[in-house]
């Protein structure tokens, strides 16, 4: 992605080098926060935060706010979450959820002025 503004409104906005981020993508990549390994069917927690990195949050005006956070297991789109402008403190979503295979999950958040964007990978492998 290399676009004038460090965004697009069309594309999905996936950093390329998680060792030099610029600031628009340190405060909208959605972390994904999950065990390496887990047990088949057995529940487990999935933490996902927009931004935040480096201590550069997101605002969350009437005007500038992530809009949804949703959770992918492969393709699959397993959950969605929705937030109001200035009803929540940050934007952090605490699933509990059991795979039956190992894959890899992802996760985009919506921002109402800068589009899409898509976070780190994270596999996780099932025992």
């Amino acid at each position: 992605m290399s676009y004038e503004k460090g965004f697009s409104l069309k594309e999905l906005n996936k950093p390329k080098d998680w060792t030099n981020l610029a600031d628009m993508a340190k405060k909208h990549a959605p972390i994904i926060d999950a065990p390496r390994k887990v047990q088949a069917k057995e529940p487990f927690t999935v933490k996902i935060k927009v931004g935040g990195i480096d201590g550069v949050e997101h605002p969350n005006t009437l005007g500038h706010w992530i809009n949804w956070v949703e959770l992918f297991a492969g393709e699959r789109l397993i959950s969605r979450m929705e937030f109001e402008p200035e009803m929540c403190d940050g934007y952090v979503v605490i699933l509990s959820i059991a795979m039956n295979e190992t894959t890899t999950l992802r996760a985009r958040a919506f921002c109402n002025l800068h589009g899409v964007w898509e976070g780190r990978e994270k596999k996780v492998i099932v025992e």
